[in-house]
């Protein structure tokens, strides 16, 4: 035999034996639902290699889903602890577990996928044996122990002076019916609900209101916010000669106001002027102008003076109802309850003159308040806030252009803005 094929045989020899030493590799032809194996893993205590463990799956599966997918659980039993899964088969979207079987025959190694499963354990001696209760002055009591060992000083001085404000229960059993009866005693007097909500009621800053009124108007009368005899004392005949819209404005007591611009040119846009309506105009005029100048109101004289179109008996009942008397100079004072009560009774006018229906923004910005104050004040009189529909617009002779402004709505039955509880601080 020549060199050349001794060294091709000793070369086809080494392959074969590298060849002999490689497995080959193929997926189970296995039914993908068919019960297979399963990956088990035992966190705490392994099984006994003897214990047999049965595998089963939740009712109303899906029997053709491949097994590994399946709901499964696997359980087993040995003579002192049982075994099972913990939380189902365990499923992960990055990885997934197989299992290979190797025939050394065709050398060959079959893969199937499977489940993991971790598994838990359950000692039968205390499978039945519930756990004892603790009672919340015990384990108060156990921390407290832990605390007066291991707590930092302020820890144990807090410990401390809970003990000290502790309330000893059993000392108070024989004096729990004298507290009783003395909290009967002195709760006899306190009023109920509803004599509660009556007397909020008639304490608000408000007029005189007709809670049972089935309409708007029949809410606030008008002679309980205008006094008769003032109300028949208002200069209005001065108005004739006046010949415009403009000259008319400048006899009003108080005529930097879009809203009683307003006012008067709808009232003079009609055939024939309303004079009560024009009556009501220059009251609420005459309010404005008291509001404004509430500073000088102790100075009757100056008040007369910057108030000059206004009779004297009309100064005089603002006076009396929207001030206070100081103590000290007893001249009189607007005080911010007394101010309130001003702008309520004027708000009210507000809404009798524009059919219950007032254009907040316009008469804070009159006032140079915020709109948010006017608001809240309207709302105390009853009313809500809101845009007007197309209908309710129609209804008041609007143009459609109003749709977009916020009015103050009187609604029937009257109710008022319910008080807010505030929640105590700790």
């Amino acid at each position: 035999m020549s060199t050349a094929a001794a060294s091709s045989n000793s070369k086809k020899r080494k392959r074969d034996a590298e060849d002999a030493g490689k497995a080959t590799l193929t997926l189970s032809t296995q039914p993908a639902h068919q019960v297979g194996p399963v990956l088990a893993s035992f966190p705490s205590l392994d099984p006994p290699k003897s214990l047999a463990f049965k595998c089963y799956v939740q009712k109303g599966a899906d029997k053709n889903a491949p097994f590994e997918a399946q709901p499964t659980l696997i359980a087993g039993e040995a003579k002192t602890v049982e075994f099972f899964t913990a939380d189902g088969p365990l499923s992960s979207s990055g990885c997934s577990y197989m299992i290979g079987v190797h025939d050394r025959r065709t050398n060959t190694t079959t893969l199937r996928p499977v489940p993991l499963h971790i598994l838990t354990r359950q000692v039968k001696a205390l499978k039945n044996l519930r756990p004892i209760e603790v009672s919340t002055e015990e384990r108060m009591q156990q921390r407290n122990n832990l605390g007066e060992t291991f707590g930092t000083k302020k820890a144990q001085a807090a410990i401390r002076a809970r003990e000290r404000n502790r309330v000893d229960i059993d000392a108070m059993k024989n004096v729990a019916g004298h507290l009783q009866d003395t909290i009967m005693q002195n709760t006899e007097s306190l009023p109920t609900a509803e004599e509660a909500r009556e007397a909020a009621d008639s304490s608000r800053l408000i007029p005189p209101y007709n809670a049972d009124a089935q309409s708007p108007k029949d809410v606030y009368a008008l002679h309980d916010i205008i006094p008769e005899a003032e109300f028949n004392a208002l200069p209005i005949s001065v108005f004739k000669s006046a010949k415009s819209d403009h000259d008319r404005i400048k006899l009003l007591p108080f005529n930097r106001s879009d809203w009683l611009k307003l006012q008067i040119k709808l009232i003079y846009s009609a055939p024939k002027p309303n004079k009560g309506e024009l009556k009501v105009v220059y009251y609420i005029s005459t309010m404005m102008a008291f509001y404004k100048n509430s500073r000088v109101v102790g100075d009757k004289d100056a008040l007369q003076q910057r108030l000059s179109s206004t009779p004297p008996i009309v100064v005089d009942g603002l006076i009396s109802r929207f001030t206070e008397k100081e103590r000290s100079t007893n001249r009189p004072k607007m005080t911010p309850q007394t101010e309130t009560m001003l702008l309520t009774y004027m708000f009210a006018l507000c809404l009798r003159q524009e059919d219950y229906a007032a254009d907040v923004e316009t008469i804070a910005h009159d006032l140079s308040m915020p709109p948010t104050k006017a608001s809240n004040l309207f709302k105390s009189l009853g009313c809500t806030i809101k845009k007007l529909s197309p209908p309710e617009l129609k209804e008041r002779g609007l143009p459609d252009s109003a749709a977009e402004t916020k009015r103050a709505v009187l609604k029937v039955p009257l109710e008022f803005p319910k008080n807010r509880v505030k929640r105590a601080r700790r």
